[in-house]
């Protein structure tokens, strides 16, 4: 037990020397602080006790005066030899360094002086010093005189009335020992304030340590973080700081620093989701721009090699260099569409009916998808919103083209709209297979593509429903889509024209085949 006392003493003896080896870091900084704190009370603590340890000692030491100054002035002076003259100074018990001087009258001539030595002994102090004490009033009040070879002593002069005159007895006790006893007492405390922050630096390292452990986890985790490749490519799970105590400060950072690294790590898996998107696009947009690119000048050299007798292939040629500029034409327009919305460039507004915008669309989705069954569920009421028209019909027209671009041939198309409160909704429903689940959540993303060929079959740009959700979201609306096997609706929702908010508009019979709102 004693080993492992000593074993985790000297582990805080380096902690601590470690510590304050480095004076930036925040452990140092607080044991550091501590420890003045400590020595500052602890030097304020010596002072008031030795001031009071003196002012007892020089109340004591008074006391003593007073009881010898009042035992010489009921002694009768004895003739003889000097050191005779003083007998209470042997008879008292008093301690060394005491002394006496008699005087004559009140300021007379010395009559007798004498200082108790170690030994016990009485001898006759200097001409100096007797003649310091002779001038003390005796006036019954302690003086503080310094003799010559002596130092510091009190004094106290009384009159006391002997058979042949008038005398003066001053009594002086040495300070001295009461400035020794003061010095060691602070000795001992000084020692004592020492080994006690000592062993406060000690369990200051410890406790500080331990309670600043979870905040050099997280700064450990952060510089672990901070030399990981976060700039480019896939970023694998970022390390997480160790679970705390959330209920203390350094537990509640670590918690917070951990749902920061989760949402750093969430926008690093979605720059990257982006940048693989971004990859697929700038591919199939090169691709849909060198197909048309390549086709128009295939048909310039055509044309230009053709004798003038080869009307019709010229015109071919031509019809097919306008085709292939039509779509580059549409790439380029939609993308340009999305930077616009993404800038909040303000669409035109006025009021538009959707029963007859979707029922162009709904004609001319029938005629580029005859192998498709349309049907439209026309209004009871009038259905105005406020908006662009070109950009509502261009969310219709995109619905539709995605139903018939990912649908087999024989698949029912089917659209309706009507009002909800203060909203038009607008449903895209139809019966083929469905969605992917894993595409159903990000249908609506740029560049999101259901099928990954390039084929101009079922392939496309990934920007169609891009631009339904952004022209949504441009007139104060939404887009959302459910689809499971054999049902996927897609669904727009739009503010109503302040006029016609709230107005109810049932269903009425298709155009097409008969079919059952819902």
């Amino acid at each position: 037990m004693s080993a492992m006392s000593a074993s985790g003493t000297a582990t805080a003896v380096r902690a601590a020397r470690r510590d304050l080896r480095r004076p930036g870091s925040l452990r140092s900084r607080m044991i550091l602080s501590s420890l003045l704190l400590l020595a500052a009370l602890s030097v304020v603590i010596i002072t008031i006790t030795g001031l009071a340890m003196r002012t007892y000692l020089m109340t004591g030491l008074d006391q003593r005066l007073d009881a010898l100054a009042e035992h010489s002035a009921a002694a009768r002076e004895q003739t003889g030899a000097p050191t005779a003259g003083l007998p209470y100074l042997r008879a008292f018990g008093v301690p060394a360094g005491t002394m006496g001087v008699s005087v004559a009258g009140r300021r007379g001539p010395i009559h007798n002086a004498a200082i108790v030595e170690d030994s016990g002994q009485l001898t006759a102090p200097t001409a100096g010093q007797q003649q310091i004490l002779a001038l003390v009033e005796p006036d019954g009040h302690h003086h503080t005189r310094d003799l010559p070879g002596l130092g510091t002593y009190r004094v106290k002069a009384v009159r006391a009335d002997t058979r042949e005159a008038e005398r003066t007895i001053v009594t002086a006790l040495p300070v001295r020992p009461v400035n020794q006893m003061l010095g060691r007492l602070l000795a001992i405390e000084s020692a004592a304030a020492a080994a006690a922050l000592a062993v406060a630096a000690l369990i200051a390292a410890t406790v500080i340590g331990r309670q600043l452990r979870p905040l050099q986890r997280v700064a450990a985790t952060a510089t672990r973080i901070s030399h990981e490749p976060l700039g480019h490519g896939e970023v694998r799970s970022l390390e997480r700081v160790p679970e705390t105590d959330g209920t203390t400060e350094t537990g509640r950072l670590a918690e917070a620093v951990n749902r920061l690294l989760g949402h750093v790590e969430n926008a690093l898996a979605d720059r990257y989701a982006t940048e693989l998107r971004m990859r697929d696009f700038l591919a199939d947009a090169g691709h849909e721009l060198r197909t048309p690119l390549a086709s128009v000048a295939g048909h310039l050299q055509l044309v230009r090699r053709a004798p003038k007798t080869a009307a019709p292939q010229a015109e071919y040629a031509l019809g097919r260099m306008e085709c292939g500029i039509g779509r580059m034409r549409t790439l380029v327009e939609d993308l340009l569409l999305l930077a616009r919305l993404d800038t909040g460039r303000p669409l035109a507004r006025e009021e538009v009916g959707l029963g007859p915008l979707l029922a162009e669309a709904v004609a001319d989705a029938r005629a580029a998808g005859p192998d498709h069954r349309w049907e439209f569920l026309m209004p009871g009421n009038l259905v105005l919103v406020e908006g662009d028209q070109d950009r509502l019909h261009q969310i219709v027209a995109n619905l539709l083209a995605n139903a018939r671009t990912h649908t087999p041939p024989g698949t029912k198309v089917t659209v309706t709209v009507r009002t909800d409160a203060d909203e038009a909704v607008i449903r895209v429903a139809d019966d083929g297979p469905g969605i992917a689940p894993d595409l159903l959540p990000r249908v609506f993303e740029r560049f999101a593509r259901g099928d990954a060929s390039r084929s101009r079959a079922t392939g496309s740009s990934g920007l169609g429903l891009a631009i339904v959700a952004a022209v949504s979201a441009a007139h104060g609306g939404r887009a959302d889509v459910s689809s499971e096997p054999g049902r996927t609706v897609f669904t727009v929702r739009l503010p109503l024209c302040p006029a016609y908010a709230g107005e109810v508009n049932p269903p009425r019979k298709p155009v097409g085949h008969e079919l059952p709102y819902g």
